[in-house]
């Protein structure tokens, strides 16, 4: 699909080898959906339920069709809506997850100011963990405490908890 990144398939392996036994169970956020292949792998290693959010109409139609045809049961919502204005939605509603998935375009340089926003807005559940995926963003992060990170090439992966 025009626009969208995966997430190559050995990193997602290696990434999901990394938080594996945290996603049982888990509510998911797959922030930057595209084509939703980390809230469906997440899907498939046992959360149970996953909200996909893509400013993109045709990411959404993807996502979807996606899912329609994997089967998946478990609960799935879509929002197709800028993600600031998503999360201010999930603020006002006081909507927490377990396991967030920030994979935004790279040129943003976004992630720091989205972990700024999911802690002052309490988005993430006591010891839920936040998965950044990113290449030239200088990431630090005072909000939430770093748990893990790989570099697979020109890709970064860091995972953060709550403090």
């Amino acid at each position: 699909m025009v626009g969208t990144r995966p997430t190559m398939d050995r990193v997602k392996e290696s990434l999901f080898a990394m938080i594996g036994p945290e996603v049982r169970d888990s509510t998911v956020l797959d922030l930057f959906g595209g084509t939703g292949s980390l809230g469906l792998e997440a899907i498939s290693n046992g959360a149970k339920s996953c909200t996909f959010v893509d400013v993109n109409p045709k990411a959404i139609k993807t996502m979807k069709e996606t899912v329609s045809k994997v089967g998946v049961t478990e609960p799935i919502t879509y929002l197709c809506k800028d993600y600031k204005k998503a999360l201010e939605s999930f603020i006002r509603q006081g909507i927490q997850f377990d396991l967030i998935f920030l994979d935004p375009p790279y040129h943003l340089c976004i992630i720091g100011a989205i972990l700024k926003i999911i802690k002052e807005g309490n988005l993430l559940k006591e010891n839920g963990m936040i998965v950044c995926e990113f290449e030239e963003e200088k990431l630090e992060s005072n909000s939430f405490t770093l748990y893990k990170e790989r570099t697979y090439g020109s890709k970064n992966i860091k995972i953060y908890k709550e403090n």
